[in-house]
């Protein structure tokens, strides 16, 4: 099937009609409708809801992840005057299930991209490969979190499961329910660790050297290319036309990134929650050994000749989570946690914290390596420990932005953030000092929402290309600028401190695994 035949439904679309954004994370399952202009007509949420197995595995069950989406697309719809022109679907990118091709059902629940139950078999493939060939490939470096993990560690267990069985990503999944095709976007597919990004197509050699069947996985399109038409009379009923063109639009926080705006270089989009991701562009070429260096990720973006890089922070939010549950009686409300944080002194705490509460992520990746306060005093309050963990965060961050100058030779002091992180000035102001960027923060409660759709509409032909469908968007902003004094003492420390303890910090760990807890 070539994408020609599938954007057969391109078309202009008057003012009456809308485009719906559909997006799975992973606390929440979310539905939204929006006007062209993106603005917001509707949105619906649902929790999401964790299990776990008899070995303590979390999973999601596919059926009621179903179920909830489509209670958000009735909710969104309710008394709705619009047609929809396009449905757009975006899910947090290693989370996948097996499907029977033959029935239709799913042979698995979801596993989660934060379940460790394919550790052993990610480091097994570690050693199948050069990593950095497979990186030159893939974009990645080897992780647990990864499709081509968790296949071989059911595969473990049933050797008969992967008979008929087709791996899907949570909006692959979706996308299926809806059309009853099976399909997957690039952005997906990569985080498999069986796509190759710079052939944007599946390694059959790869999956032929794990003895995988090679119609294990779906065809792969670019993102927003249309899959298929919504075939379900449910959905006639709730006001979602017969026919209407479905999209994958991918990856979250790459359609995040498109909604506000940050897909040229030097412009980075930065999500803040209880983890933290930083997304930015650069020109498709061949991955180096520099890049490798880096820590980050890589994948294939929706705009044409681009690349994504990416880079996160995984107990960035996390850290002020764990800080408000243990350093208090009772769990610090968010409205104290801002107050504690206008009451911290004017300049550097002093205090470094190093918020690797679930291991490091890029430029040093590591997931074995622990959080660490140093330099706490008897004089130090409550409000300067969270100054610190903001800080410590703000130097990983710093560490990153660092990284992706020197891969993409372009600078970079520009950074859009949205996320629940967003919403503590202190912290954007520490963040732009350390940084020394610019921050803008858009006033827009839905990015990845809203991403969907756009995506969908730029493959839909809703838009001509990605520059007029940013163009079209309306949206108020407010900007954070860096102090100047501020920032050249937050760098002394950062450059003289921070980074000088960190593989010492790492190598004590890692030499004291068997005495410590986990």
């Amino acid at each position: 099937m070539e994408w020609r035949e599938l954007n057969k439904h391109s078309k202009k679309v008057s003012d009456t009609m809308a485009m719906i954004g559909i997006d799975l994370g992973t606390t929440h399952c979310k539905a939204g409708l929006f006007h062209e202009n993106g603005d917001v007509i509707q949105i619906a949420i649902r929790q999401m809801i964790i299990r776990h197995d008899c070995e303590g595995n979390p999973f999601y069950q596919p059926e009621e992840i179903w179920n909830k989406i489509y209670e958000c697309l009735s909710e969104i719809m309710s008394n709705r005057n619009v047609m929809v022109s396009v449905i757009g679907i975006s899910s947090m990118a290693e989370t996948g299930l097996l499907l029977d091709r033959e029935t239709g059902r799913a042979k698995t629940a979801f596993i989660p991209w934060f379940s460790r139950c394919a550790l052993n078999e990610a480091n097994q493939i570690g050693k199948e490969d050069d990593p950095f060939r497979r990186f030159q490939k893939t974009g990645l470096h080897t992780s647990y979190k990864y499709g081509l993990a968790k296949i071989l560690s059911l595969k473990g267990k049933d050797k008969g499961i992967l008979k008929h069985a087709v791996w899907l990503s949570a909006s692959d999944f979706i996308a299926y329910k809806l059309t009853g095709k099976l399909a997957t976007d690039y952005t997906l597919a990569a985080r498999t660790y069986a796509f190759q990004i710079d052939q944007k197509d599946w390694d059959l050699e790869w999956i032929n050297h794990f003895d995988l069947p090679e119609q294990l996985f779906p065809q792969a399109f670019p993102s927003g290319t249309i899959m298929g038409e919504t075939t379900l009379s449910d959905l006639q009923r709730i006001g979602i036309a017969k026919g209407t063109p479905v999209a994958i639009a991918g990856h979250d926080h790459v359609c995040a990134a498109l909604a506000v705006g940050a897909v040229k270089p030097g412009i980075v989009f930065d999500s803040i929650g209880t983890a933290e991701t930083l997304v930015g562009t650069l020109k498709k070429r061949d991955l180096s050994k520099i890049d490798y260096e880096s820590g980050l990720s890589f994948g294939c973006h929706m705009v044409a000749n681009r690349f994504f890089w990416m880079g996160g922070i995984s107990s960035s939010g996390g850290s002020i989570e764990w800080f408000r549950d243990q350093l208090s009686d009772q769990t610090l409300s968010y409205e104290e946690i801002i107050r504690l944080s206008l009451l911290a002194k004017e300049g550097p705490t002093g205090i470094l914290y190093y918020p690797y509460l679930s291991g490091s992520g890029a430029p040093n990746p590591d997931p074995d390596t622990k959080a660490a306060f140093i330099g706490v005093a008897a004089s130090h309050e409550r409000q300067d420990l969270l100054k610190a963990i903001m800080e410590g965060t703000c130097y990983e961050m710093e560490a990153i932005r660092r990284s992706a100058e020197r891969i993409t030779e372009h600078p970079i002091n520009h950074v859009i953030v949205v996320g629940g992180g967003a919403k503590n000035k202190a912290w954007l102001k520490i963040k732009a000092d350390i940084t020394n960027c610019q921050l803008t923060i858009p006033n827009l409660s839905e990015a990845t929402l809203l991403g969907a759709a756009m995506t969908a509409g730029i493959g839909s032909k809703v838009y001509q290309n990605v520059e007029e469908a940013i163009s079209n968007l309306r949206n108020r902003k407010k900007r954070i600028t860096p102090n100047e004094k501020a920032h050249r003492d937050y760098r002394k420390i950062y450059e003289k401190g921070y980074t000088k303890l960190q593989h010492p910090l790492r190598d004590y760990y890692h030499s004291m695994t068997e005495f410590v807890t986990k």
